[in-house]
């Protein structure tokens, strides 16, 4: 544990990250919670947003969603048509922003867990507003902020008018097995089942699309690792996405805040107090990931009782759901990529960071294919 330039704290061992995830005396800290506190008290908040009692409940109301049989039966065959259209289509036109196939796969499959199964046409292209490379800071005291906040509030109003209440209307003449028929059930207003559906897919669609461009990254270039992703079965498969994974975490900060007196890494902190875990720091901590914790070994044994991704998926009652359908996807897609015959990576890939998560955005990398 050290002190950060703002005041904070830093984890910087992986016990004493899982120790402050696990614990029942923090409360989730960034990812615009700030925002989410301003919001009347009437609004329910989504559920990235609640903690404690509430928030325990609603995970365990929503956990059926995100079992491994759920993700094998209800996900696993829309995971595979998509795929085999991502690479029909490639195979038609040669060449393709892996970015652009990503995140089609990401979003068929988020909103079928969601049930934004009555969109009109254009929801990609609404959530690329939505979620653009670059934000800029709402405000009423500059132009510039000022373009944000009527910018940002359209954005909401589109996915609101063409995605969401679509489904709801239709959710309400039919209830369907997904997350949505659960959010009418529980009596939420249409503005919260837009912000859980909103949040789900910043968790669901853009976080996967950046794990399986950087997973393509490094099999693109190490012909080794490669070639043993592509000779392997899926169990190994899995396993050497998530080493990829616990190496580069979508998600590289995760903060809390404490709401009593805490003791963490031997380090005693006070109610109130900001800490953050850097995640790839934590991953890469020898007594967790062993020797050569910084290098990708696929099949190495974690310690700690820990899974092969580390803690990229979070730990504690904020633990990413949908981990293993995140990790299945990005499966399902670059492993029919790769048997292509002739694919390979053209251009130089542009990498971008995000300072609210400490996560990254791949952009520019194209895969091609011979005609």
């Amino acid at each position: 544990m050290s002190r950060a330039a703002d005041g904070g704290w830093v984890v910087h061992g992986y016990p004493a990250a899982r120790e402050l995830l696990r614990s029942a005396d923090t409360v989730q800290a960034g990812l615009g919670i700030e925002t989410v506190q301003r919001l009347p008290r009437r609004i329910r908040r989504p559920v990235l947003y609640q903690d404690g009692p509430e928030h325990r409940e609603q995970r365990r109301r929503t956990a059926r969603f995100f079992t491994p049989r759920r993700v094998d039966e209800h996900y696993r065959a829309l995971m595979t048509r998509v795929a085999e259209e991502q690479v029909a289509a490639l195979r038609a036109s040669g060449t393709a922003q892996l970015s652009d196939l990503s995140f089609t796969m990401a979003i068929e499959v988020v909103r079928e867990i969601i049930g934004l199964t009555h969109s009109r046409p254009g929801l990609k292209r609404r959530l690329e507003r939505f979620f653009p490379e670059e934000f800029g800071r709402p405000g009423l005291t500059s132009v510039r902020g000022l373009y944000w906040t009527v910018q940002g509030n359209a954005n909401w109003l589109a996915i609101h008018l063409a995605d969401v209440r679509p489904a709801i209307r239709a959710h309400r003449r039919r209830q369907r097995d997904d997350l949505i028929s659960h959010l009418l059930a529980e009596g939420c207003s249409q503005a919260e089942i837009l912000g859980e559906c909103l949040t789900y897919a910043a968790a669901g669609m853009v976080t996967t699309r950046e794990f399986i461009s950087v997973a393509a990254w490094h099999l693109f270039g190490d012909p080794e690792l490669r070639e043993r992703y592509r000779a392997a079965a899926e169990a190994e498969r899995l396993a050497l996405l998530q080493e990829i994974l616990r190496l580069e975490p979508v998600v590289g900060r995760l903060a809390r805040r404490t709401t009593a007196p805490l003791t963490v890494g031997g380090t005693q902190l006070a109610a109130g107090e900001l800490v953050t875990v850097h995640v790839d720091e934590v991953n890469a901590d020898p007594a967790v990931a062993g020797d050569g914790p910084g290098l990708l070994r696929p099949g190495r044994t974690m310690g700690l009782g820990a899974g092969a991704a580390g803690l990229a998926f979070g730990d504690g009652a904020h633990r990413c759901p949908g981990a293993s359908v995140a990790v299945l996807e990005a499966d399902v897609l670059l492993s029919r990529l790769f048997a292509l015959g002739g694919l390979r990576m053209t251009g130089v890939p542009r990498v971008s960071f995000k300072d609210e998560t400490g996560g990254y955005e791949i952009r520019d990398l194209a895969v091609t294919v011979p005609l």
